[in-house]
């Protein structure tokens, strides 16, 4: 499957990127190059990837994609990445533990997994 991606600017000119589809070898390279072209293009702006509608991130490109995100937040950090799933948080720290400081909403534990076992069979979880 092939990656898509939305571009929406807000008020302030910050980017967010939505996308969907797969990460791979062949889909980092056009994003790197994309990326690049953003950042020179909006120089004062926040970028932020959002990777809600990822359904896959492969180990083939996940080395080129972390490469660009590092080398784009060399002199500050401008692109950060939201939405991100367990799974490929899993991905990003086998990978570079470096890249979790531009991780938005990251929760080193995550508990909420278990808790429709902890709690489904309870019909109050607290008393008025």
């Amino acid at each position: 499957m092939t990656m898509k991606a939305r571009v929406r600017t807000d008020a302030h000119g910050n980017i967010t990127i939505h996308m969907e589809g797969d990460l791979n070898y062949e889909n980092s390279s056009p994003l790197k190059t994309e990326l690049e072209t953003l950042s020179k293009e909006n120089p004062s702006c926040q970028i932020t990837l959002d990777m809600h509608g990822l359904d896959f991130v492969g180990s083939s490109g996940i080395g080129m994609f972390v490469d660009t995100i590092k080398a784009l937040n060399e002199n500050r950090e401008r692109i950060k990445i939201s939405n991100v799933k367990t799974e490929f948080i899993k991905v990003f720290k086998l990978y570079d533990l470096d890249l979790m400081s531009v991780i938005e909403n990251h929760f080193d534990s995550d508990d909420t997994e278990n808790l429709s076992q902890t709690f489904a069979g309870r019909k109050r979880t607290f008393e008025n």
